[in-house]
């Protein structure tokens, strides 16, 4: 009866986490660039219990035995990089990535001391906008929450005033003088494209942006920079003009919902008929 009640609170507490994830991914199924999670279990503790020796028959050198669990547990929510639906926008300064990539955003962030830090992050958000920079010739290419665009030269991506952007699949940004139609277009920067190869260790900062774990011994484990000599093979491109939409798939999302809602259901009557027992076995004791 114990061992019942352990097994089902423990796996009881695993199946509220991925309710949590699930509810999270239904929240964002209209945000912009959203990848969905998706929940891994594992045993917490299998031992293998032993039958009385009287069951040990001739012929048979080792006792029956049976498997012993003790509950199950979220051991990974890992980030699925699916790509979702592209959406028409027809505005200039909106991309999307094709591909298994991000872009890299200059944000800030509040240390122990509330005080605010640089932080690099990365987002499949590529829904931009050109905001006033210190120079009253240049604009600075932000997202809508202010947060700096990275170039490839690892610096904020910076437009001229007065001009046309013309966002290429490979990054690079071509400005048009609005000014003077006959002059041909000038490179003004490449935004900043990483490929994501293990994105079950970026954590979430919030607002759909992602950062490294502390301690990180090596970037190019889980981010890698792309340039031209590492974008052949699964090409990663940028469409202007269009939005990512969020790959959650709602229906998908509902069924998910409907059996872990009826495993914590199985799990807490499996609680309540041991503390039955249990208190049924303690009446008798003290009867």
């Amino acid at each position: 009866m114990n061992n019942s009640m352990i097994n089902s609170s423990v796996t009881m507490h695993g199946l509220q986490q991925k309710l949590d994830m699930l509810a999270n991914n239904i929240a964002n199924v209209n945000t912009t660039g959203y990848k969905r999670k998706e929940a891994s279990f594992q045993d917490v503790l299998t031992s293998l219990k032993q039958q009385p020796k009287s069951f040990q028959q001739d012929g048979r050198l080792s006792p029956l035995g049976y498997n012993q669990g003790w509950g199950s547990r979220l051991v990974q929510a890992q980030m699925t990089m699916l790509q979702g639906s592209l959406k028409s926008t027809d505005n200039p300064l909106d991309t999307a990535i094709e591909g298994n990539g991000m872009y890299e955003i200059n944000t800030f962030v509040r240390d122990a001391n509330n005080t605010l830090i640089p932080q690099t992050a990365w987002t499949r958000n590529g829904s931009f906008e050109l905001t006033p920079s210190g120079d009253p010739n240049t604009l600075s290419l932000t997202t809508k929450d202010g947060h700096y665009v990275m170039g490839a030269d690892d610096q904020p991506v910076q437009v001229p005033t007065n001009h046309r952007v013309s966002i290429q699949e490979d990054g690079r940004i071509m400005a048009y003088d609005d000014a003077d139609k006959t002059a041909p277009p000038i490179e003004v920067a490449q935004i900043k494209l990483v490929r994501v190869i293990r994105p079950q260790l970026l954590q979430q900062l919030g607002d759909n942006l992602f950062t490294l774990p502390t301690g990180l011994a090596n970037q190019q484990d889980v981010l890698q920079t792309v340039d031209g000599t590492n974008n052949t093979i699964d090409p990663i491109t940028v469409r202007q003009g269009f939005l990512e939409q969020s790959n959650v798939v709602l229906s998908e999302e509902m069924t998910d919902l409907i059996q872990v809602q009826r495993a914590f259901q199985l799990n807490s009557r499996a609680v309540t008929s041991s503390d039955t027992m249990m208190g049924i076995a303690n009446n008798l004791r003290n009867g």
